[in-house]
Formats: C-alpha cells, sequence, structure tokens
C-alpha cells in the first residue's frame, strides 16, 4: 500500500487565508474601538429582562444567532434563537412579556424579521438591533441599534458575509461576557449548565467526589494502635485521621507509618505516638483538576477533606479522580 503523497504549499492558498484573517482581524479591532453608550444601553435592557433574550436573524445571520443564544444561555442569561420564517407561522407564541429580543440584519432591511419587529413594538418588548446599516427599517424601529463598522468583507467579491458575520459574533460574545461580569456569574454557576464532558469535569469540586460521613476513618490521639488499625481496616482508605477532642485533624497513620513502626509492641502504641503530625489536607470547595496537582505534587494517594475549623469532612483517594476522568 503506497502512502498518499503530500499535496505542496501553495503560495496563493496561503496568501488568500492571511488576507481573510487580517481583515476580519480589522473588522474586530474597528469594532472595539467603536462600543460605546449604545453597547451600555443594551446591556441594561438585557440585564432588566425577567424573561428570556431571544435572538433572532436570517440566514448566515441566523446561524450566528443561534450560536449567540447559545452562549448567553450558557453563561447564566436565559436566552433562546427563534428563527423568524417560522415566528411569522406561530412561533411569535415564544417571545413573551418580559423577554427582550437581540436581532441580527446585515442589511437591516431583512424581509423576514418584519413580523418579529412589530410585535416586538406592540407588547413593548425591548428591541435591540446588530446591523451595519442605519439608517434602515431595523435600526430605526429598535430602541437600542448596535451599528457595526462599514468595512471590507473578506470575500473578494464582496458579496459572502464574512467580516460582517465575525463582527457579529465577536460582539455577542462581547455581550454574553459583560452580562457574565455583571451578574458576578462564577466557575460553580458554570458547571451547573456544564455538567457533562470534560468541561463539567474540569469544574467538579472536592466535595463532589470524596467520601464523607460514617466513611471517614478518624480516631482519637489516645486510642490504641490495635483500635486505630481495625478503624483503617474497616474503611479501606489505608489511612486513619487522628482527631482532637475539639474535632480538628492533629495527625493521620498511614500504611507507610505502621511499617516504619513495625515491632512487637506497636499494638499496644497510642495512635498520637505514631501519625504523622500537620498532615496535607484539602478543602471540600477546591476544584477536582487543584486537587490532582496538589495530590501529584504531594506524592500521595489519599488526602484528608478538611472544613475551616481544620474538621475532617472526608476523605479523597487519587482513584477517586481518576474515576472521574480528572486528567
Amino acid at each position: 500500500m503506497t502512502a498518499l503523497a503530500e499535496t505542496p504549499t501553495q503560495p496563493a492558498d496561503i496568501a488568500s487565508a492571511r488576507r481573510t484573517l487580517r481583515l476580519e482581524i480589522a473588522g474586530i479591532e474597528a469594532l472595539a474601538a467603536g462600543l460605546g453608550q449604545p453597547f451600555v444601553a443594551a446591556l441594561d435592557l438585557f440585564a432588566a429582562a425577567a424573561g428570556r433574550i431571544v435572538v433572532t436573524g436570517m440566514g448566515k445571520s441566523g446561524h450566528v444567532a443561534r450560536k449567540i443564544a447559545a452562549t448567553l444561555a450558557s453563561t447564566g442569561a436565559p436566552a433562546l434563537f427563534v428563527h423568524p420564517a417560522e415566528a411569522s407561522h406561530g412561533d411569535l407564541g415564544m417571545i413573551a412579556g418580559g423577554d427582550a429580543v437581540l436581532a441580527l440584519s446585515n442589511s437591516g432591511e431583512t424581509p423576514e424579521l418584519t413580523d418579529i419587529v412589530a410585535y416586538s413594538r406592540r407588547f413593548q418588548i425591548p428591541l435591540v438591533a446588530m446591523t451595519r446599516r442605519r439608517p434602515s427599517t431595523l435600526a430605526d424601529a429598535a430602541d437600542v441599534a448596535l451599528v457595526l463598522p462599514d468595512v471590507e468583507e473578506a470575500c473578494p467579491l464582496g458579496l459572502a458575509p464574512t467580516t460582517s458575520t465575525t463582527q457579529m459574533l465577536a460582539l455577542g460574545d462581547a455581550i454574553a461576557v459583560a452580562l457574565l461580569e455583571r451578574r458576578g456569574f462564577s466557575a460553580a454557576d458554570f458547571r451547573v449548565f456544564h455538567p457533562g464532558g470534560k468541561l463539567g469535569r474540569r469544574l467538579l469540586r472536592v466535595a463532589d467526589l470524596m467520601h464523607g460521613g460514617d466513611e471517614v476513618p478518624v480516631c482519637s490521639p489516645g486510642a490504641a494502635m490495635a483500635e486505630a488499625i481495625l478503624e483503617m481496616s474497616a474503611k479501606t482508605f489505608g489511612v486513619v485521621g487522628v482527631v482532637a477532642p475539639d474535632g480538628s485533624l492533629v495527625g493521620i497513620i498511614t500504611d507507610g507509618d505502621l511499617r516504619r513502626h513495625m515491632g512487637p509492641a506497636l499494638l499496644e502504641r497510642t495512635a498520637a505516638s505514631v501519625m504523622t503530625r500537620t498532615p496535607r489536607t484539602i478543602g471540600p470547595d477546591a476544584l477536582a483538576a487543584e486537587a490532582l496537582g496538589f495530590m501529584s505534587n504531594s506524592k500521595v494517594y489519599c488526602v484528608f477533606v478538611v472544613d475551616a475549623q481544620h474538621r475532617p469532612v472526608g476523605v479523597l483517594r487519587m482513584h477517586d479522580l481518576l474515576r472521574a476522568g480528572i486528567v
């Protein structure tokens, strides 16, 4: 079986790609430079909406609108995409009082948006336009118009939306991130909307994976080692925590400690005389990925989870992290 020959690099192809990217970069830079009060006014409308942000657009603008709606929804701003043509055949019922509408149209004259625009005006639903044209029907009807800089499309014919759709996509991301920061949206909030996949696993916390309650192996400093070993064996983690009368963790006994103190009198010694003092611990709110790094760097396979008063609330094993896909 012969290997396929590599296609030689075509300088014209690389030059075309670089031209496209540079034009789109220039478009985003022009967009950033021109942001001002209309952007803030649009955020005010979206932040004040008690319902959802309804994003709509036709054609290429519609594809961008779908992505903007998805990004908004995943970052704590309830949103959905409504197809403007379907809206004219019943889907206007998806738009309710308390919602706000974000309508995308390069020209500002997209006929399919007419019914959504009229509906929003009839029922006093806030309308934000994202367009390259002002004056235009859409921009003039909107409460706020986000007007994109009129820059050169990357398409050499000037026909296919390229730079303009990149601007729309970037502006949608800017809206989502600004709303996220206004609301103080956290990584923990983000995980609620992303429970699956690699991203969800990265946002798991120690409390989500640790063994707690009666599973935590503990004994008192004055406990005989025979008692400590029985607790260690019963809980099957290969460790036992030594807890002071105030409930704080003051030491830990591991299999390694048993080997180091192995002798005829081991079972008659106290836990305090065998334990390793000031054991490595982690908090329940730490990210699981952080715990993996901590345990790897400390070269430990099991760690106690402690609260703010240094009381043991759980045990986390390296196996728990690997089983959850934390890599």
